[in-house]
């Protein structure tokens, strides 16, 4: 039992985690395409877009995280007048996407490989 409740609090953690990691990327993004003004709230709305697409998509199929995940931040991209093409913000998000779930999921791994889970 308390293997369980170790897992289910390291997977809310890595979900916080995962969150930071988009969050953190996109205000890369943002600051390496010159945006300048509110730059950290820009970052939060990207992220949360970003963050909600991914969640859907690995709700209904994991796959659709890839395909949701991206087509949100560049929708929410469009609204914050990045001079960036639309074909570049989607492979801008489907990268942060890729980065962002790699890095949370080979932790997520490790934590389970930690606890003896797996």
């Amino acid at each position: 039992m308390l293997y369980r409740i170790i897992t289910i609090v390291g997977g809310l953690v890595f979900v916080i985690v995962l969150f930071a990691l988009i969050w953190f990327f996109c205000q890369k993004f943002l600051e390496r395409h010159g945006v300048t003004d509110q730059v950290k709230d820009r970052a939060m709305v990207l992220a949360t877009w970003t963050f909600a697409g991914i969640s859907v998509g690995l709700v209904f199929a994991v796959v659709g995280a890839f395909v949701l995940g991206p087509w949100a931040f560049y929708r929410t991209l469009r609204g914050h007048d990045v001079g960036i093409s639309d074909a570049s913000a989607i492979w801008w998000g489907l990268a942060i996407v890729l980065a962002s779930l790699a890095i949370t999921a080979a932790g997520f791994f490790g934590f389970l490989v930690a606890v003896g889970a797996y």
